[in-house]
């Protein structure tokens, strides 16, 4: 009986299709689904194991043209690490050499697991600052690490990296995608303002007057810098003229590179060094003056840098520890997985290749969980290093080992000149590092551009941590975003959509649609226009009693009452209900039902037609869920009583078979005794051998062999007319079109 309704005539003759056109699709089944994304396969297992290990993939081909990459960039970062992992360390409130050992772990350990090659980890600015409200906040509890805080800081790295690294080895580094671009730029520019207002005083000398706590709010140190300005002292002479230096050299070298653009690899050179320079002209400046007043200098330097790693050992993992820490690590996990991910994902970007974000955890989790045996401190990808790296043409992760080579020598070899670093230097070279870290005036105006409400939350951010501190800013930008994110998907808007008739045409001229090249169809745009469609076209509206409804959104739990309210509103609207007092006597009538005390046909406009189907566009539905379910069935039954007749819900583009599941056991998209009335078909060609068909009777229009006929016999392609959805399912459509007519065959409408 099927097979006669796709009866194909194919020239002079009808030709049955080939086998069977019944085609039944399967039933969504857990067992499957755990199959295919839970159990694991021994080829998955491999891959799972072999992906652990990045660095296999590319180790074997490693040639001397990449080395020679890498031993530049690799040189270039231990230059430019040397000086900002001391000035970071500082600024964690941790002693200078700290940052040297973070630095060292950090290059050192990261390239075995990276799946990015330009990624320089190590000490960072934003989580140095972090790091130091944190012992500020655990050391009351603490007393006795008071001389020894890096205990701290050794047992949040480790805890840090196993949090992490478990994220990465169970493949839930997703989770990093539901924070948003204005909540990142959010915490770094306020990070950013809270770390270079926090160095300012130690850039002027006023750092040491007495009732001044550069660790407060950020605003408070600002108010209180000038109440405080009169104790600033010779530093202010050093710092500044560093600052203007680094700048100066920054400015120079990029006017140069566009003026001489020969030479443009020489002054990137000089450009990417300049923080190293300035630190080494300020150590002499400071070693001719002080060399006579070790004891006393005449401004604040470094002073004794222990030489090798002196505080290698088993990191203190404790209860008393954790407990105190506890609070922060939220917003330290925050920090340490967005700032490392969002810079490998920019610069993969841009490099034109992709990271594998679970990996990357994974590289940074190991980092952090064997950083504190050497005396490191957490560390997470660099920004201003991962670009120094980019441009100084890196080829492979093993940089990294060139740079841990650098920083070693340093470790062992440098110490006695460490000891005239200036304060004030390093406080500038942070000063000047973090101000690439404020989102540029262009960048915030792109924000209000594309979205205001994020732009109103990027300043939300900023505020917060200007006003509070650095990890309430974080809490603020990622709170508002994800209410952001909820009221979205929770006030989602649907649209009754109409049908216009178009073509295609390479000029705009009238074309006759009934010309034979006339390319028409139909397509179904919202009713008011609101997808952008010229309001000169009015879409046609379904038939008298019809509705086509599409959701914009995923039809879940929070948004479902929000779509289907607001679809039972406007059919109510355009509808009369079938019988005026479906309750019959007064006092059965709900309290809550609008209208005159006793209505009459009086009461209904008699022009506007009663319903009979509902067309629902899932196409941009790609789950269900029980309540989203249970919605519908009661606004079917609420419907069905208004209509005083049982209406047909037709759906369009269901995607995933576990919703069709989901709406099959709801009871929608079939019925007892309900055939399917159309069907969307295709045409495919069997091939056979034939001889008996004269030359010219093979009909090309359904051939998928397009090959000249040969020596080895003349083929004949017979045709299978197959339905694309399975025919159990009259309420299941491909397209728009096919649900149109379905309904109009059901009503009789054509």
């Amino acid at each position: 009986m099927v097979a006669e309704l796709f009866k194909r005539n194919r020239g002079t003759r009808d030709v049955e299709p080939l086998g069977p056109v019944d085609y039944i699709e399967p039933v969504a089944s857990t067992s499957e689904w755990l199959k295919e994304h839970v159990v694991p396969t021994r080829s998955g297992t491999v891959s799972y194991v072999k992906s652990l290990f990045p660095f296999l993939t590319w180790i074997y081909r490693y040639n001397w043209v990449w080395f020679v990459g890498d031993l530049i960039a690799g040189v270039t970062v231990g230059i430019v690490v040397i000086p900002q992992g001391m000035a970071y360390a500082k600024l964690a409130s941790l002693p200078p050499e700290f940052g040297l050992y973070s630095s060292f772990v950090g290059v050192a350990i990261y390239w075995l697991s990276a799946t990015s090659h330009v990624i320089s980890a190590g000490p960072v600015a934003v989580f140095s600052s972090l790091l130091s409200v944190i012992l500020e906040h655990a050391l009351p509890q603490l007393p006795e690490y008071a001389d020894t805080p890096w205990i701290i800081a050794g047992c949040l790295s480790v805890v840090l990296g196993c949090i992490v690294m478990a994220i990465g080895l169970f493949r839930i580094g997703f989770i990093v995608d539901f924070i948003p671009l204005p909540a990142i730029a959010a915490f770094m520019t306020g990070s950013a303002l809270n770390i270079a207002m926090g160095q300012i005083p130690t850039l002027m000398g006023n750092n040491t007057a007495d009732g001044y706590n550069t660790r407060a709010a950020t605003y408070l140190v600002f108010g209180n810098f000038f109440k405080y300005i009169k104790h600033c002292d010779l530093n202010a002479a050093i710092g500044l003229t560093a600052l203007f230096m680094l700048y100066a050299v920054r400015w120079g070298c990029g006017y140069a590179s566009r003026r001489w653009p020969q030479h443009e690899k020489t002054f990137f050179f000089i450009n990417t060094l300049r923080s190293g320079f300035v630190i080494l002209l300020y150590t002499l400046i400071s070693f001719l003056v002080n060399r006579n007043h070790h004891d006393d200098p005449k401004f604040s330097i470094l002073k004794t840098i222990p030489r090798g790693f002196q505080h290698m050992g088993v990191p203190v993992v404790n209860s008393r520890i954790l407990s105190a820490v506890a609070a922060k690590l939220p917003s330290a996990i925050i920090v340490l997985v967005i700032e490392h991910i969002s810079i490998a994902k920019s610069f993969a970007r841009l490099s034109n290749y992709t990271i594998d974000p679970n990996q990357e955890l994974i590289a940074i989790g190991l980092t952090n969980i064997f950083g504190p045996f050497f005396g490191g401190y957490p560390a997470t990808g660099s920004f201003s290093r991962t670009a120094i790296k980019a441009k100084a043409g890196v080829r492979t992760p093993l940089a990294g080992v060139v740079t841990a080579i650098i920083v070693v020598i340093a470790i062992y070899a440098l110490p006695p000149v460490f000891y005239y670093i200036s304060n004030a230097a390093l406080a500038a070279v942070i000063i000047h590092a973090v101000g690439d870290l404020i989102s540029s005036p262009k960048s915030i105006k792109m924000f209000w551009k594309v979205s205001p409400c994020e732009f109103v939350i990027f300043w939300i951010g900023v505020l917060v941590s200007v006003f509070a501190s650095i990890d309430n800013g974080i809490y603020a930008s990622v709170a508002a975003s994800a209410a952001l994110l909820l009221f979205r998907i929770a006030k989602a808007h649907g649209r009754f959509v109409g049908v216009v008739k178009v073509y295609n045409t390479p000029t705009l001229r009238p074309v006759d649609a009934n010309e034979p090249d006339s390319d028409t169809r139909n397509v179904f745009v919202p009713l008011d226009r609101s997808n952008g469609v010229n309001p000169a076209v009015q879409p046609r509206e379904p038939h008298a009693g019809v509705f086509i409804y599409r959701l914009n959104e995923g039809y879940l739990y929070p948004n479902a009452v929000h779509f289907t309210d607001h679809m039972v509103r406007e059919i109510k609207v355009k509808t009369r209900p079938a019988v005026i007092n479906p309750y019959g006597s007064l006092g059965e009538r709900p309290w809550n039902d609008p209208g005159p005390r006793h209505k009459s046909e009086s009461d209904i406009d008699p022009t506007l037609p009663v319903l009979r189907a509902i067309i629902l566009d899932f196409s941009g539905v790609s789950n269900v869920d029980v309540t989203s379910l249970q919605n519908l069935i009661d606004v079917r039954k609420q419907l069905d009583r208004y209509a005083d007749a049982h209406i047909a819900w037709h759906f369009v583009g269901v995607k995933s078979p576990w919703a069709r599941r989901g709406l099959l056991a709801s009871g929608f998209g079939s019925e007892n005794g309900v055939v399917k009335s159309l069907f969307t078909v295709t045409n495919v060609g069997m091939s056979q051998e034939k001889d008996d068909v004269e030359p010219g009777s093979r009909d090309e229009e359904f051939s998928v062999d397009t090959q000249p006929e040969d020596k080895l016999g003349m083929t004949s392609m017979d045709t299978m007319v197959l339905p694309l959805l399975s025919i159990d399912c009259p309420y299941f459509h491909i397209d728009m079109d096919e649900a149109v007519r379905s309904v109009e065959l059901e009503l009789g409408l054509k």
